[in-house]
């Protein structure tokens, strides 16, 4: 995709994270590996802004984690913020208590903490694919913190985490809030569009899945005949082309969202990137009227056609359905 794994490559050498789906060792950390206790953070567990520095922070903690966001498009106000920690051995942090800080470039304008907490991608075993099973590097987590950035421009957004006992800061992320363009907005009208179904490909279900098995009840509904009338689930992802590795495990989830979801309410709708299951042959129509920078994408519509959530990169079963209750579903 044009932009995947951009905000991570500023980060890491390769895609190794979260945004481009988990460590490329098959040693990532989970629960209480590396003495870490999966336990809540509250703000008192973690310095206030306007009682600090940036720069004491650096001076009172060690450097020693690396922090990986999964997302590239931030705007003024509060917005969803998934990242992973990693160990200087590139192993991934799972499971500890971490909080997110942002600053200005030059520093002297600290706000947070911004407690994080961890959502899983686990799925059940039937729901599981083939795809995602056989990806040893597959994220199986984010952290996710609701951060709030006052206005436009640059900001550096960091993590504090307690670890063996110690807290640990991570090195500064530089990230840009407020691009023009790009995908619709919370509040926005989403596109209008027609999605490819195994009715609109004769029942050929590899012509518009890289899925294997392909989520048959992912692809049985154009967003065009429900929009404006039903809650959607809308996710963009291509789980064999992804370059950034999460899209297998997130269909794996939005299948089980759907296939748990027995109240008959909302849909639930999957869309390959790339034309043809091809990337040299560039964007499918879909999610170019989408303006999608990376991949996946997941956005929430209620009934009248607007978006109430939209996530970049890894999002877990519950996150799903807080949305589509969000949503009217």
């Amino acid at each position: 995709m044009r932009k995947s794994c951009l905000v991570l490559l500023a980060v890491l050498a390769s895609c190794l994270v979260v945004a481009c789906g988990g460590s490329s060792s098959s040693s990532t950390s989970t629960g209480a590996v590396q003495g870490i206790s999966a336990s809540n953070a509250s703000p008192a567990d973690f310095p206030k802004a306007s009682s600090t520095s940036l720069a004491q922070l650096k001076q009172q903690n060690q450097e020693s984690v690396i922090l990986a966001p999964s997302v590239s498009v931030l705007e003024p106000g509060t917005n969803r913020y998934g990242f992973a920690l990693f160990d200087p051995a590139q192993k991934q942090i799972a499971g500890a208590q971490a909080a997110v800080y942002i600053d200005s470039p030059g520093g002297g304008n600290l706000r947070g903490p911004f407690i994080a907490h961890s959502e899983s991608l686990a799925v059940a075993p039937q729901y599981t694919s083939k795809t995602a099973a056989q990806d040893a590097g597959a994220a199986k987590s984010v952290y996710v913190a609701q951060v709030t950035f006052p206005k436009a421009g640059k900001y550096q957004v960091f993590a504090l985490a307690k670890l063996d006992g110690r807290v640990v800061l991570s090195s500064p992320f530089t990230a840009q809030v407020g691009q023009p363009g790009g995908p619709p907005k919370v509040g926005d009208a989403a596109p209008k569009v027609h999605t490819p179904t195994l009715a609109s490909v004769a029942g050929d279900a590899a012509r518009i899945s890289t899925r294997s098995p392909a989520a048959t009840g992912l692809l049985t509904t154009d967003l065009f005949d429900v929009y404006g009338k039903k809650p959607v689930a809308l996710l963009f992802a291509t789980p064999a082309l992804c370059q950034s590795r999460v899209c297998g495990p997130v269909v794996d989830v939005l299948e089980e969202a759907r296939a748990t979801d027995t109240s008959g309410k909302a849909a639930y709708i999957t869309n390959e990137i790339y034309k043809d299951n091809r990337v040299d042959l560039g964007l499918r129509t879909q999610p170019a009227a989408y303006g999608l920078p990376t991949e996946p994408w997941l956005f929430v519509l209620n009934a009248q056609g607007k978006v109430v959530e939209r996530i970049e990169g890894a999002f877990s079963v519950a996150e799903v359905r807080r949305a589509i209750a969000k949503a009217g579903g």
